[in-house]
C-alpha cells in the first residue's frame, strides 16, 4: 500500500505536489469514491485508481524529452481557452508526459517534459533551485545601476528574487534593444519579464536557452528529441544535490556570439 501522490507520481500522472492539488480538487477516485484525504493509501496492483475519469497504470517505459517550445503554446496538458498545448507538438508519444515547470505562452526555448514523477518534484522543489537561462531582448540599454539591480534580486509580489547572473549579450540596431542572456534559481510566475519591466526595460522576446545541465542550440523552434542517457543521469545527480551545495555559475554569453 502507498500514499495516493506517490501512486500518481510514479504513474507518470504528476509530481507529488500536483498529485495533492489533483486530490484536493477531488479529481482523484479509488474503486469508484473520490478521495480527498492526502494520507489516504492504495494498492495500485489492485485498485481502480482513477483521474478525472480515466484510469491509471504504471508505465511500460520512461519517457525524458526536451522540446524546443515555439511560442504560442501554452506548457500544459489541455488548455481551457483551447490554445494549442506542447503536446500537440510531440506526436508519437503515447506515454502520459507532462511538462516539468512552465514556460510562459508568449516566451519560446527549451521545455522539460517526462513520466518520471519522482524527478519532475525534485526538479520543481525550490530547495534545489536549478538554473534556468533565458536570452532576452529587452527594449532600451539597462545601465550598470539596472543591471546591477537585476543581480541583486528585484522585489516581486512582496519578496525580493534570489540574485541572478545577467550580462549584456549584443546591442541592437540604434540602440533601441539590447539582448540580456539572465540566468535565474527560482521559477515565479513571469518571472524574467517581471524583472526586466521593473528596471524600466520591456522584454520583446524571451527565449529560454538551459535548464540546468541541459542545453541544445541545435533544436528548433517545435522539434523535440529524447535526453541521452548522459544528461539523464547528469540530471537526477543535479536534483540530487542541494542549492547550497552546488557551485554557481555565471552566466556568459553563447560561444557563437562571442566568438564574434
Amino acid at each position: 500500500m502507498q500514499r495516493l501522490q506517490k501512486i500518481l507520481s510514479q504513474a507518470g500522472v504528476a509530481s507529488r505536489r500536483a498529485a495533492e492539488t489533483l486530490i484536493a480538487e477531488g479529481r482523484v477516485s479509488v474503486n469508484g469514491s473520490v478521495v480527498r484525504e492526502m494520507g489516504t493509501k492504495a494498492d495500485a496492483g489492485v485498485d481502480d485508481i482513477r483521474v478525472d475519469g480515466r484510469r491509471i497504470k504504471a508505465p511500460q517505459t520512461l519517457r525524458y524529452i526536451l522540446l524546443h517550445k515555439p511560442a504560442g503554446y501554452v506548457s500544459t496538458r489541455a488548455d481551457p481557452q483551447r490554445r494549442p498545448t506542447v503536446l500537440d507538438l510531440l506526436q508519437g508519444v503515447r506515454e502520459y508526459i507532462y511538462p516539468v515547470g512552465r514556460l510562459d505562452y508568449d516566451s519560446e526555448g527549451l521545455l522539460l517534459l517526462t513520466n518520471d514523477g519522482e524527478l519532475a518534484a525534485t526538479l520543481t522543489h525550490p530547495r534545489h533551485g536549478v538554473e534556468r537561462t533565458y536570452e532576452a531582448q529587452v527594449t532600451g540599454m539597462p545601465d550598470a545601476e539596472a543591471l546591477e539591480r537585476l543581480r541583486k534580486g528585484i522585489p516581486l509580489d512582496g519578496r525580493r528574487t534570489l540574485p541572478a547572473d545577467v550580462a549584456v549579450l549584443n546591442r541592437g540596431r540604434g540602440d533601441r534593444y539590447v539582448v540580456l542572456v539572465i540566468t535565474i534559481r527560482e521559477g515565479r510566475n513571469r518571472q524574467v519579464r517581471r524583472m526586466c519591466e521593473a528596471v524600466g526595460h520591456p522584454v520583446r522576446t524571451l527565449t529560454r536557452t538551459r535548464i540546468g545541465p541541459l542545453e541544445d542550440r541545435r533544436l528548433k523552434p517545435g522539434r523535440w528529441r529524447e535526453l541521452t542517457p548522459q544528461e539523464i543521469r547528469t540530471l537526477k545527480t543535479l536534483a540530487a544535490r542541494p542549492l547550497a551545495a552546488r557551485p554557481r555559475r555565471a552566466a556568459r554569453a553563447p560561444r557563437a556570439a562571442r566568438a564574434r
